[in-house]
């Protein structure tokens, strides 16, 4: 299968994962929870999220793709296996964190997927280059957002009880 085709498969999946994930809950101004939480002075405007996030998830898919192109690559097995362990717990990170309300298990799933999509990042250079340098800015976006989240977490030590009645997914097709 060319590039293009692995493109063509891997963006919208990737972009439509994460738009499920990231719709399953109410998150940003849409949740009455994050509106209490007290964040800090860094954090950006509630519409550079969305937005930060397609981007990131259209380099992602492309870096996919380029690994999935790259038939008979040693290492390509590894690679990929890497990549859906950190998407994995990239998209669990917002059900826990916006759903959930728990900032501190949310901090540790953002770290352990820092450390996944680093050492994919890693994997997919030894495999492709351009592959490796489509998943650096999503390693700046996540560090950032770790230390948003370590930084709420430090301001909220109670937040998972600051507004009642967590947890209810909102996905409708």
């Amino acid at each position: 299968m060319s590039f293009l085709r692995w493109a063509l498969v891997a963006v919208p999946a990737i972009v439509l994962l994460g738009f499920l994930s990231g719709t399953s809950v109410a998150n940003g101004a849409d949740s009455a929870w994050y509106r209490a939480l007290q964040k800090p002075a860094l954090t950006p405007p509630g519409w550079l999220f969305p937005v930060a996030w397609t981007i990131l998830y259209i380099l992602m898919g492309l870096a996919l793709a380029v690994i999935l192109h790259a038939r008979g690559a040693r290492g390509r097995g590894g690679a990929l296996a890497l990549f859906v362990v950190q998407f994995v717990l990239n998209l669990i990170w917002t059900p826990v964190f916006f759903g959930q309300h728990k900032v501190s298990l949310a901090l540790w799933i953002i770290v352990a997927m820092l450390v996944a999509a680093t050492a994919t990042t890693i994997a997919f250079g030894r495999i492709r280059r351009v592959a490796a340098w489509l998943m650096v800015p999503y390693l700046v976006w996540i560090s950032f957002a770790g230390v948003l989240n370590w930084r709420i977490d430090q301001f909220n030590p109670d937040a998972q009880h600051l507004v009642p009645g967590a947890a209810k997914l909102q996905i409708s097709l």
